[in-house]
């Protein structure tokens, strides 16, 4: 269910418009998450009051670099400070895989998570990826 929120969140802001459940649907098969899960990835699922509100994954994309993405706090739990829970968690994730430095890419739109990221020590850099829906760039050394 999170993973569908998350898509909802951000192709809606994208198209400025609710998404279908089948644009949904759609857009979990274009964007899988097949490379977040062990030996060199994560996913990560934040409860408040044992309800699952938050999530984030984290990959390698070589031995001391991993990426975070697909970072979504449910509009219910953000204030809380479970966006700072879930990134010192994904930090945490990415160490144990053996990462010296966290980076990750998003777009102008989403300056909630801009904000989050620069709050907790990510800093911008140049373009590291491309595609159409990354515009800035983040980076922060783990060790």
């Amino acid at each position: 269910m999170l993973r569908r929120a998350y898509y909802a969140e951000v192709a809606g802001r994208y198209w400025r418009r609710s998404v279908t459940e089948a644009e949904i649907d759609q857009g979990l098969l274009d964007f899988p998450d097949d490379d977040l899960t062990a030996p060199t990835g994560r996913f990560l699922v934040g409860r408040l009051d044992g309800r699952p509100l938050a999530c984030g994954g984290i990959r390698l994309l070589d031995p001391v670099t991993a990426e975070l993405t697909r970072v979504y706090v449910d509009p219910r739990a953000r204030g809380t400070g479970g966006g700072a829970a879930l990134l010192r968690a994904l930090e945490d994730a990415g160490r144990a895989l053996g990462a010296e430095r966290v980076r990750l890419d998003t777009r102008s739109d989403l300056v909630e998570a801009r904000a989050l990221y620069a709050r907790h020590g990510y800093a911008e850099i140049p373009a590291y990826t491309s595609g159409p829906y990354a515009e800035h760039w983040f980076e922060k050394r783990l060790v």
